[in-house]
């Protein structure tokens, strides 16, 4: 029997069809793409024209001008792949979300031409009569024009309390009916609706860069600054000295290997492999970079309503008052199998105690200003009144003081919702005066229970590892501070005071900051707060992530440096997210954390190889222009070092990482501690043996040396010629040397290797630095190879020479590195780890 059925009321006849028809033509249909739903040439955009794309495609145009068709292949073949894996990952997601939004679109029953019929949420239009019955999403705002209802606004304002709404009053668009039934007018549809406006301010789609990929764009730009003054002063020596424009070009392709493009690559992979790896564990990664935007997140807030409580109850204990908790279990799950409209509670109590469908007299349905439910059972297996609600509402009827034991204090503490179970045993009329129902007189109180907030799986042992990762966490919720504080408590976050809405209301945003900082609990707050609150810590310099459900959490999602979204959430909310978590589960969030971790400390070691190839290489070009000594490689040369000592090496690097803590500042403190003195070393080193190599030329000879082609010389230019390429020949091979060695050194596999990087014990990167280095061999000593790659014979002599400079070398920069010399001269603090105490125990390791 429902309570709120308008029998008496004559039913609205509604719109006409041809009515309805006229206003969607004009413009008043209830049409809300959502624009943070990107559409596929969004999704295009923000893949093809971004700052790494345009550079790759810039150095190809520039190699395709310099004839270098191979290298202009290779560079754009990375901006392919980048745009490719980008694309599949991004639309995947986008896919995925539609469907999402497909199966759970809410259904609309309208009057029309005076009869109810189903339509698509769309199809609706300004005007519309709607009927509106439990369960039904409202999409629209409008007026009650008959009926009661009580609905629920969690995902508009984070408070889980039901709002009755009756004849006259306003419901709006986002909100869920969850009793009674009502006919309603739409007054406001599409982007004029509530839901609509609240979500205005995240229409606009962002693509928020993390630390690393800042660090990687900076270093770009410096790399592309270098190339360009190389290119320069190329260009300028080639004027003043005549020199061929053969050898021009040859040296301008050395120059724009400066710019690696496999670094990026590396990275395009690095994110593409943790997603598809995040998405087994029921995670959705809408943003390419999201896994790594984790893993630098040091405050993490969350919503309270359907977020970190999964907006379900669980019921806890029951304190009998009279009779065996068997039976009080028993009167629980009839009474929850025959109320007409169920909620949460009687939801909680079917889980823990089920029922029989019994025959029923007599019923008043729960609403929240009364406080209590009851039904009046008439059946053989069950006769009397069994009322369930609020102590406070119920005890005024029940014919005795109540006593409240010490277990009901200590669970109102606890922040446990305490409900009264009372009966009677005879059947009574309960609703003779529908607007004041009442209870019988001999109703007397039988048990007391306890229900708590369920929280979502996996939430509690998330939020701890987050803890024990210093990852601080905010509670922000629409609710009363008091309920958020308790269910803040129930999920492990540590004891603390809560804060309201009303408070920071008068706060100056400093003031609003300070508090943002101090408090980890914030309660009635609303949607325009919680995107300030967000904001405040960013600008205190704080990497914050939000996890929300609701329409009222979308404005904080799109402030924070990384988004999050429940599945089960709104549309509104999945579409701005940068992670949505699938079946609602936190489970996903640890793993996704340390991947994003291995991510970062894997690129550090990537880019450190990188780094120091280019600067090495950048600073022996400089050398050979200052000294007018010829160039030091030839292109072909160049693509022994990049392939041995960085094009296979990082791709293992990245498989092999292990996740480490990189703190904010420490990795580019990290970086130039290992790739300065490596470089300039390597330099050194290289310097060494091309004066060892070649002791004398003429500029003839210099002016004349080419790769490829036929050139008449002289008897001591050839002599000279041959020393030229000799010395060639051996600088790349000491580069390869020293750039293997550094695998060993950014992974050492024993403590003696400790200088650089930190311990790691793995020997996979000095296995792997051995195979290069066979491929090396393989390379020196078959002639195919050589000439392939434009390598002379070195003989045994030579390459003696070469490993003894080697192995000076590695000597100096491993003292280098111990020492801290390049450290101190700097200012630089670097881990403990890194730099190794002197002892015994580490000599002889």
């Amino acid at each position: 029997m429902a309570m709120f059925k308008e029998s008496n009321v004559a039913q609205p006849q509604g719109l006409t069809s041809a009515e309805a028809a006229r206003r969607a033509a004009a413009g008043q249909r209830h049409s809300t793409r959502f624009e943070g739903t990107r559409t596929y040439s969004q999704i295009f955009r923000s893949n093809f024209l971004g700052t790494i794309n345009i550079s790759l495609l810039s150095i190809g145009l520039a190699l395709i001008i310099l004839e270098r068709y191979t290298d202009a292949f290779i560079s754009a073949s990375i901006v392919v792949i980048n745009v490719a894996v980008g694309l599949f990952q991004e639309i995947r997601a986008k896919r995925r979300l539609d469907h999402i939004a497909l199966i759970n679109r809410p259904k609309v029953t309208v009057i029309r031409d005076g009869a109810e019929q189903d339509i698509l949420p769309d199809e609706t239009v300004l005007g519309d009569v709607m009927v509106v019955e439990p369960g039904d999403q409202i999409i629209v705002d409008g007026t009650v024009l008959s009926g009661k209802i009580e609905v629920d606004e969690s995902l508009l304002t984070g408070e889980e309390d039901l709002v009755r709404r009756t004849e006259g009053m306003e419901v709006s668009s986002g909100s869920i009916c969850v009793t009674g039934r009502a006919i309603i007018e739409a007054t406001r549809v599409g982007n004029d609706s509530l839901a609509a406006r609240i979500t205005t301010g995240a229409r606009a789609y962002r693509r928020s860069l993390t630390p690393l990929q800042q660090e990687v764009n900076l270093i770009l730009r410096v790399l592309l600054l270098m190339t360009a003054f190389f290119g320069g002063l190329l260009l300028i020596g080639s004027i003043m000295h005549d020199t061929p424009v053969t050898e021009t070009v040859l040296a301008a392709a050395v120059i724009a290997g400066l710019v690696p493009p496999g670094l990026f690559l590396m990275i395009t992979l690095n994110y593409a492999m943790a997603a598809v790896k995040i998405a087994g564990m029921d995670a959705l990664v809408q943003s390419s970079n999201a896994i790594d935007s984790l893993s630098n997140v040091d405050i993490l807030c969350l919503d309270k309503t359907g977020t970190l409580t999964a907006n379900k109850l669980k019921m806890q204990e029951v304190l009998p008052i009279q009779g065996s908790e068997a039976d009080i279990r028993a009167i629980l799950g009839d009474f929850a199998a025959n109320v007409t409209a169920g909620n949460k509670t009687t939801d909680a109590i079917t889980q823990a105690a089920p029922g029989e469908t019994r025959s029923i007299n007599d019923e008043v349905p729960f609403t929240s200003a009364r406080k209590w439910s009851a039904l009046s059972f008439d059946d053989a297996g069950r006769r009397g009144v069994v009322a369930l609600g609020a102590p406070e509402m119920l005890g005024r009827y029940v014919g005795e003081d109540l006593e409240r034991p010490a277990e009901i204090e200590a669970w109102a503490e606890r922040g446990l919702r305490v409900l009264l179970l009372t009966a009677c045993p005879e059947p009574a009329t309960l609703t003779a005066d529908e607007a004041n129902p009442t209870l019988p007189e001999s109703l007397c109180a039988v048990a007391w229970i306890c229900f708590a907030d369920e929280l979502r799986p996996h939430s509690q042992e998330t939020l701890a590892s987050f803890r024990e990762a210093g990852i601080q966490l905010k509670v922000i919720s629409g609710d009363n501070p008091t309920t958020v504080a308790a269910l803040a408590r129930q999920a492990g976050l540590s004891e603390t005071d809560a804060i309201s809405g009303l408070d920071l209301d008068a706060m100056s945003d400093s003031q609003l900051a300070d508090a943002a900082e101090e408090f980890d609990v914030f309660g009635r707050i609303t949607p325009q707060q919680k995107e300030r609150l967000v904001d405040a810590l960013r600008r205190r310099g704080h990497y914050v992530a939000m996890i929300g459900d609701g329409v009222n959490d979308v404005l904080s999602l799109k402030q924070a440096n990384l988004g999050i979204a429940m599945e089960s959430g709104s549309a509104a909310t999945r579409n701005v997210a940068d992670i949505v978590l699938l079946k609602d589960s936190f489970g996903a969030l640890p793993a996704a954390f340390t991947e994003g971790r291995r991510i970062r400390s894997g690129m550090q070691d990537i880019l450190k190889l990188f780094m120091v190839r280019v600067f090495s290489v950048a600073m022996l070009l400089a050398a050979a222009l200052a000294l007018q000594a010829g160039f030091p490689f030839s292109p072909r040369q160049i693509s022994i070092l990049s392939t041995l000592t960085v094009g296979v090496p990082v791709f293992f690097l990245a498989l092999w990482a292990r996740p480490t803590l990189v703190k904010e500042g420490e990795m580019l403190r990290s970086l130039v501690h290992f790739v300065v003195p490596a470089a300039i070393t390597i330099t050194m080193a290289a310097l060494t043996v091309y004066l060892i190599f070649h002791t004398g030329h003429d500029p003839d000879t210099l002016a004349a040396l080419r790769d490829g082609g036929v050139i008449v010389l002289t008897n001591s230019q050839n002599s000279a010629l041959s020393e030229i390429n000799q010395a060639r020949d051996a600088i790349t091979v000491t580069t390869v040397l020293c750039g293997l060695l550094l695998l060993i050194f950014v992974e050492p596999p024993k403590r003696w290797w400790v200088g650089g990087d930190e311990y790691s014990g793995d020997w996979r990167p000095t296995i792997l630095a051995g195979i290069m280095f066979l491929a090396l061999i393989g390379i020196l000593f078959t002639s195919f190879l050589r000439d392939f790659f434009g390598m002379g014979r070195l003989s045994l002599q030579d390459l003696a020479v070469v490993v003894g400079v080697v192995v000076v070398w590695t000597f100096v920069v491993r003292a280098i590195w111990r020492y801290r010399l390049l450290d101190r001269l700097l200012g630089l603090s670097i881990s403990r780890n890194v730099i190794p105490e002197e002892t015994p125990e580490t000599k002889t390791a």
